[in-house]
């Protein structure tokens, strides 16, 4: 393994010991957004071999079910995913994983930009649910990493212009720096207030909202912000029951969507990244080497910058 960022869910693992259903009962090594050098494959591998770098997709389906049939794997009950219980991550030096879901790296793409598909596949995933195209008007909640790889695919995707709230000025000023049109630093307001705020900085109500920060209030924004007949997308996870303005949603017909982690993703992230279409560089702020791996986290719980990554090859100097 070379590079492996440290992901929200890899800290409330460490810090709780589940994430709603899925409960830690036995030791689990955590760590799910990797890249690393093939060493070996198996003898039915022929689109890798020794010394190829790849970008590793976490979610393996363990069977061919009714969601793997219609190309939503990520659905699949049964399926495979690292760094949830029970099931280890690759945050290590060697990790064993499908080769059909390891994806060699062109050369122009660095390590620490395939470990960082794994956050960009959420922001594509939840995009195309969002069905965001030529023109649209985007409101983005929350400029943590996911927030941030939904601004990017967004406009990307041809946003013509996109917002973001949160409560932090320095995520914001990150949010403008890979593509937000327009930010707003919410202190006190209502649900209600951040809508208006939202769309008297866009001119108009966004067709989309992505949702990216699970708490209640921004739900309850997303949903009084949406134009009528939009879309409101929950990225955040957060409590496992909120009370919501569902009939305000209703009778405007806002479509609420929900996103799984992601499927069919990991080609598309790096063909965009080769192509130098989208930049994910700057949502890098802290490198940790893996035996500073306890500071990494602490950086991490603390909130300090945008995503910490770890590096577990100590011989390799490459980027």
């Amino acid at each position: 393994m070379h590079s492996v960022g440290i992901c929200g869910s890899d800290v409330h693992y460490w810090q709780h010991g589940r994430i709603g259903d899925f409960v830690v009962k036995a030791p689990m090594v955590l760590g799910h957004e990797a890249s690393g050098t093939v060493v070996k494959v198996g003898s039915g591998v022929t689109h890798l071999k020794p010394g190829d770098r790849v970008a590793i997709e976490p979610g393996v389906p363990r069977e061919m079910d009714e969601f793997c049939k219609t190309g939503r794997y990520n659905l699949s009950p049964t399926i495979f995913f690292c760094a949830t219980p029970p099931d280890d991550g690759n945050l290590c030096r060697y990790y064993k994983h499908s080769a059909s879901y390891c994806y060699k790296l062109p050369d122009n793409v660095t390590f620490e930009e395939g470990a960082l598909i794994e956050p960009l596949s959420v922001g594509i995933h939840a995009c195309k649910r969002a069905e965001v195209t030529l023109g649209s008007k985007v409101f983005v909640s929350g400029s943590g990493p996911i927030g941030l790889v939904n601004v990017i695919v967004a406009k990307m995707m041809g946003a013509a212009a996109v917002v973001v709230t949160d409560l932090s000025a320095s995520r914001l000023q990150k949010a403008k720096e890979v593509g937000a049109d327009f930010t707003i630093q919410v202190k006190n307001e209502t649900p209600q207030e951040v809508a208006s705020k939202v769309e008297s900085v866009l001119g108009c109500m966004p067709e989309i909202t992505v949702e990216c920060t699970g708490v209640q209030a921004c739900i309850q924004a997303g949903i009084y912000a949406t134009r009528s007949g939009g879309t409101l997308v929950l990225v955040g996870l957060g409590p496992e029951m909120v009370t919501v303005p569902i009939v305000n949603a209703a009778v405007r017909e806002v479509d609420i969507r929900g996103i799984f982690r992601y499927c069919n993703t990991w080609p598309v992230a790096i063909a965009l990244l080769a192509s130098k279409r989208i930049n994910v560089k700057p949502l890098v702020t802290h490198r940790f080497p893996l035996e500073k791996a306890l500071e990494a986290f602490e950086t991490t719980k603390r909130g300090e910058g945008v995503k910490v990554m770890l590096k577990c090859d100590p011989t390799d100097q490459s980027p």
